[in-house]
């Protein structure tokens, strides 16, 4: 698989034993919280398909419930790779159209219409626009919408994206207290140290999996838990704003990133980092701004000293 092929052996894991830890994890989880089973919000994407597939090992499928929650945005591919993924498990899904209701909250009003009107150019639209932002702020997008921002167009896309995940866990948490079931997140260690999810949306969940686990290191758990390669060998996308791939949003590839922050977790140098990942130092600390812009993402809420 081409997407194992540059993971470092100190990265590497023993996934049979993780699969297991994991998977008696999500058992004894259930089992405190006196729940009957998961519900899981399935995306068509790598990590949702590998939670799902992690339960599908501790569950018989009637107590495992999947979401399938599409919008206007959503790629055709994401809702046929979930449903894939559900039929391969055997579990049970329900499908919830989010189009009617984000629309009458306002979201789609927060981008010109124009931009988004058709779907075959709305991500040539968008890539055009975050490259322009790119050279002519110096930063991307990604960084800049970590924190609070004065500039339109971020403040507006960061309205847009957010509450359609923040949605989705409403959704999520409404069939699960209805059916006493346990919600589980998908966010990975890389996601989780960049600020690659939405606070108070994907973040919010009952139990993370696979929270302790790079995204090449879900790569390879995947694979041993049989995923489709369909699923596996996709680019990583959040599925929310039409062009944007995960690689593209954040402006490196996954083998470089979890590398460079497995390195920094080492508290190797910047130059010896830049020598191992053969990437710039600038590039290392551009990973080093990403982390520490998203701390106050990992510190919920804000709580005043004694």
């Amino acid at each position: 698989m081409a997407k194992t092929k540059l993971i470092p052996e100190h990265l590497r894991i023993d996934s049979e034993k993780v699969s297991q830890k994991l998977a008696a994890f999500i058992q004894n989880s259930v089992k405190s919280s006196k729940t009957k089973g998961v519900i899981i919000g399935l995306s068509g994407g790598l990590d949702s398909s590998t939670v799902l597939a992690l339960a599908a090992t501790t569950f018989p499928p009637h107590k495992i419930l999947g979401l399938i929650m599409p919008e206007r945005d959503s790629s055709l591919d994401s809702e046929s790779d979930a449903k894939l993924i559900a039929k391969i498990t055997g579990i049970k899904y329900d499908r919830v159209e989010l189009t009617p209701i984000l629309d009458k909250m306002g979201i789609y009003q927060h981008i010109p219409k124009v931009i988004f009107s058709q779907k075959n150019l709305a991500g040539a639209a968008v890539m055009g626009g975050y490259k322009l932002y790119t050279k002519l702020t110096g930063e991307r997008p990604f960084l800049s919408g970590l924190k609070g921002t004065n500039f339109g167009l971020i403040k507006r896309t960061n309205a847009y994206y957010r509450m359609k995940h923040r949605l989705r866990r409403t959704i999520l948490y409404s069939y699960a207290e209805r059916e006493n079931l346990l919600v589980m997140g998908t966010i990975n260690k890389t996601e989780y140290l960049t600020g690659f999810f939405v606070r108070y949306g994907d973040n919010a969940a009952d139990i993370m999996p696979l929270i302790n686990l790079y995204k090449t290191q879900v790569w390879l758990l995947a694979k041993f838990l049989r995923i489709p390669d369909k699923i596996i060998n996709k680019a990583p996308s959040p599925d929310l704003i039409p062009g944007i791939t995960d690689e593209f949003a954040i402006g490196i590839s996954y083998e470089k990133l979890d590398l460079i922050l497995s390195e920094l977790s080492r508290n190797e140098t910047i130059q010896d980092i830049a020598t191992i990942s053969n990437t710039k130092p600038k590039t290392i600390e551009y990973v080093k701004e990403l982390v520490k812009r998203s701390e106050y993402m990992r510190i919920m809420p804000y709580i005043p000293s004694d």
